[in-house]
Order: structure tokens, then C-alpha cells, then sequence
């Protein structure tokens, strides 16, 4: 059980990826969570930096579609001005808004990128339908809620069994 939880890849943030090595491989889609994942959970608006990497997807070839369990205004006050496809209250880690998703952009799960940065609901929802896996650090944990805060605690538990179990090395961040 807890192997699911591993990540493919992982990333200090979204703008770590290798995204022509990516492409290389044969991926043509990237399902990105929202909160603490592109911006904190409180920011409402990409930032600059974010608006000029979401450019960079779209010029290496990517389709991408923001899939978050938050809802409708949060998701779309953040995706409709940048002309992003979405799935909200996804309830993740259920399989149906990763297979909405994948359905949206016309690809299959050998073809898709997941990205996230709970292991309960990013990494656990596509690894169970063999997506490519990506964690990257939480922007700001302080502004979390509390369903977040409990996955946090959640988290630590599993860290600790992968680690005692030699799965999980904290060198194996990707630059």
C-alpha cells in the first residue's frame, strides 16, 4: 500500500521539470493540481513567473487541465483568465477526475503527467491508474486547511514506513 504513495519524480516546483525531456519520452499531457502546487492556497491569480510557464507547456507540446478537490469559484477565478481547462471538487484520489481529465485532453495514462504535491491525492490517485507521477514541495503550508492538515500527518506516517523501509531518499530531489 504504501509503495503507491512514491512518486515517479520528484521536483522543488512545477518550473523543475524537464519539460522537453518529458515530451522526449512520449508524455503529451500534464493534470496539475492547484493549490500549493502552482500557487499557495490563498493566492488567488498566477503569478508572472507561473503566466510565463504555462507558455513554456504549451510551446513544448503540452495539453494541461488543472484538476482540484477545491471548488468551482476558487478553480475557476484562477484557470478562466489563463484559458486553462479544469475538473473541480475532484475529490482526488478517485479515479474519475484523472480519467476526466485524460478524457479532456484525448490521451491515454502512458501519455500523462500527474502533478502534485500531497502523496494521499496527487500521487495516489495517478499512480492507481499508472500515470507518471510528480511531487513537488508545498508553496505554503500555512495557509492550508484543515482536510490538508490532516493529509500532512498522514503523510508523515508513510514517510517514515517507506524510509525505514529503505523506499524513500531525500537526495532523490531532481534539478
Amino acid at each position: 500500500m504504501f509503495e503507491m504513495l512514491i512518486p515517479k519524480m520528484r521536483v522543488k516546483t512545477v518550473f523543475d521539470l524537464d519539460l522537453e525531456r518529458l515530451y522526449s519520452q512520449g508524455f503529451r499531457g500534464i493534470i496539475t493540481d492547484l493549490d500549493n502546487t502552482l500557487v499557495g492556497a490563498k493566492a488567488p491569480l498566477a503569478t508572472p513567473e507561473l503566466i510565463a510557464w504555462f507558455e513554456k507547456v504549451k510551446k513544448a507540446g503540452f495539453q494541461l487541465v488543472i484538476v482540484s478537490n477545491n471548488q468551482m469559484a476558487r478553480v475557476s477565478t484562477f484557470a478562466t483568465p489563463l484559458d486553462i481547462r479544469f475538473v473541480h471538487e475532484a475529490r482526488k484520489p478517485s479515479n474519475a477526475p484523472f480519467r476526466k481529465a485524460m478524457q479532456m485532453m484525448g490521451l491515454k495514462s502512458e501519455e500523462t503527467i500527474v502533478v502534485g504535491d500531497q502523496m494521499l491525492t496527487d500521487v495516489y490517485g495517478g499512480n492507481r491508474l499508472g500515470l507518471f507521477t510528480v511531487l513537488v514541495l508545498p508553496i505554503s503550508i500555512q495557509d492550508e486547511g484543515w482536510g490538508t492538515r490532516m493529509n500532512r500527518r498522514l503523510e508523515k506516517i508513510a514517510l517514515a514506513r517507506l524510509r525505514k523501509k529503505g523506499l524513500w531518499l531525500e537526495e532523490e530531489h531532481q534539478q
